[in-house]
Protein backbone atom coordinates (compact mmCIF):
# COMPACT_ATOMS: atom_id res chain seq x y z
CA UNK A 1 0.00 0.00 0.00
CA UNK A 2 1.40 3.41 -0.97
CA UNK A 3 1.40 6.42 1.34
CA UNK A 4 -1.52 7.96 -0.57
CA UNK A 5 -3.52 4.72 -0.31
CA UNK A 6 -2.80 4.47 3.41
CA UNK A 7 -3.95 8.06 3.94
CA UNK A 8 -7.17 7.36 1.99
CA UNK A 9 -8.02 4.56 4.44
CA UNK A 10 -7.93 6.97 7.39
CA UNK A 11 -11.31 8.67 7.79
CA UNK A 12 -10.64 12.20 9.05
CA UNK A 13 -13.70 14.41 9.40
CA UNK A 14 -14.68 17.73 10.90
CA UNK A 15 -17.23 17.90 13.70
CA UNK A 16 -18.66 20.49 16.09
CA UNK A 17 -18.45 19.98 19.86
CA UNK A 18 -21.99 19.88 21.28
CA UNK A 19 -21.14 19.20 24.89
CA UNK A 20 -17.98 18.93 26.99
CA UNK A 21 -17.26 18.02 30.60
CA UNK A 22 -14.29 17.02 32.71
CA UNK A 23 -13.48 13.30 32.63
CA UNK A 24 -12.88 13.07 36.38
CA UNK A 25 -11.96 9.37 36.29
CA UNK A 26 -9.14 9.78 33.74
CA UNK A 27 -5.57 9.28 35.01
CA UNK A 28 -4.34 12.21 32.90
CA UNK A 29 -6.53 15.36 32.82
CA UNK A 30 -9.07 14.94 30.01
CA UNK A 31 -12.46 16.08 28.78
CA UNK A 32 -15.44 14.04 27.62
CA UNK A 33 -16.70 15.41 24.31
CA UNK A 34 -19.92 14.85 22.38
CA UNK A 35 -19.31 15.83 18.74
CA UNK A 36 -21.77 16.36 15.87
CA UNK A 37 -20.59 14.94 12.54
CA UNK A 38 -23.73 15.89 10.59
CA UNK A 39 -25.22 13.00 8.61
CA UNK A 40 -22.73 10.64 10.31
CA UNK A 41 -24.32 11.38 13.69
CA UNK A 42 -23.00 12.24 17.11
CA UNK A 43 -19.85 10.55 18.43
CA UNK A 44 -18.04 10.68 21.77
CA UNK A 45 -14.38 11.23 22.55
CA UNK A 46 -12.19 11.49 25.63
CA UNK A 47 -9.45 13.99 24.83
CA UNK A 48 -6.48 15.21 26.88
CA UNK A 49 -7.24 18.90 26.34
CA UNK A 50 -7.54 20.05 29.96
CA UNK A 51 -4.19 21.90 30.05
CA UNK A 52 -5.33 24.55 27.55
CA UNK A 53 -9.12 24.28 27.27
CA UNK A 54 -12.00 24.52 29.74
CA UNK A 55 -15.10 22.48 28.84
CA UNK A 56 -17.21 25.60 28.18
CA UNK A 57 -14.58 26.87 25.70
CA UNK A 58 -14.91 23.71 23.63
CA UNK A 59 -18.68 23.83 23.05
CA UNK A 60 -19.39 25.07 19.52
CA UNK A 61 -15.78 24.64 18.37
CA UNK A 62 -14.93 22.76 15.17
CA UNK A 63 -12.51 19.85 15.60
CA UNK A 64 -10.87 17.32 13.30
CA UNK A 65 -11.18 13.68 14.32
CA UNK A 66 -10.33 10.20 13.06
CA UNK A 67 -13.57 8.20 12.91
CA UNK A 68 -12.41 4.72 11.91
CA UNK A 69 -9.74 3.78 14.47
CA UNK A 70 -12.10 1.81 16.70
CA UNK A 71 -13.55 2.50 20.11
CA UNK A 72 -11.75 2.57 23.46
CA UNK A 73 -13.00 2.62 27.01
CA UNK A 74 -11.16 5.45 28.75
CA UNK A 75 -11.82 5.72 32.49
CA UNK A 76 -15.34 4.32 32.11
CA UNK A 77 -16.20 6.51 29.08
CA UNK A 78 -16.65 4.96 25.62
CA UNK A 79 -14.45 7.05 23.28
CA UNK A 80 -15.55 6.49 19.68
CA UNK A 81 -13.31 8.93 17.77
CA UNK A 82 -9.82 10.36 18.16
CA UNK A 83 -9.75 14.17 18.23
CA UNK A 84 -6.55 15.45 16.62
CA UNK A 85 -4.14 17.96 18.10
CA UNK A 86 -0.51 19.01 18.17
CA UNK A 87 1.84 19.58 21.11
CA UNK A 88 2.94 23.11 21.94
CA UNK A 89 6.42 23.92 23.35
CA UNK A 90 5.34 22.59 26.76
CA UNK A 91 3.72 19.40 25.43
CA UNK A 92 0.13 20.64 25.92
CA UNK A 93 -2.36 19.57 23.26
CA UNK A 94 -3.46 22.30 20.85
CA UNK A 95 -6.53 21.37 18.80
CA UNK A 96 -6.22 20.91 15.06
CA UNK A 97 -9.15 22.76 13.48
CA UNK A 98 -10.26 24.36 10.21
CA UNK A 99 -9.26 28.00 9.82
CA UNK A 100 -12.83 28.92 8.84
CA UNK A 101 -16.34 27.55 9.25
CA UNK A 102 -17.05 24.43 7.18
CA UNK A 103 -19.95 21.95 7.17
CA UNK A 104 -19.77 19.28 9.86
CA UNK A 105 -19.08 15.78 8.58
CA UNK A 106 -16.79 17.05 5.82
CA UNK A 107 -13.91 14.70 5.01
CA UNK A 108 -10.30 15.86 5.21
CA UNK A 109 -8.40 15.24 1.99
Amino acid sequence: MTGVEAFAVLELRVGRVLRAEVNEKARKPAHKLWIDFGALGERKSSAQLAALYRPEELVGRLVVAALNLGERNIAGFQSEVLVLGLPDDEGRVVLLQPERDVPVGGRVF
